[in-house]
């Protein structure tokens, strides 16, 4: 599995990169992006961060 981020929806709060910061990063546009898969390590992280996404940016995919 994979986070997605929606680029047109992201505000680029940075509240996923402090959950997660293995997993996103923020680009160039000041936009999140999901650098690394999910993964068992890092799963509880990662669904914290979509749950708390002000803007419901963040969707798994696989």
């Amino acid at each position: 599995m994979r986070a997605f981020v929606d680029h047109d929806t992201c505000i680029g709060c940075g509240f996923c990169t402090a959950c997660a910061p293995d997993v996103f990063e923020m680009n160039d546009e000041y936009k999140s992006v999901a650098v690394a898969d999910t993964t068992d390590e890092n799963r509880e992280q990662v669904m914290q961060a979509i749950d708390g996404c002000p803007v419901s940016a963040i969707r798994e995919e696989e």
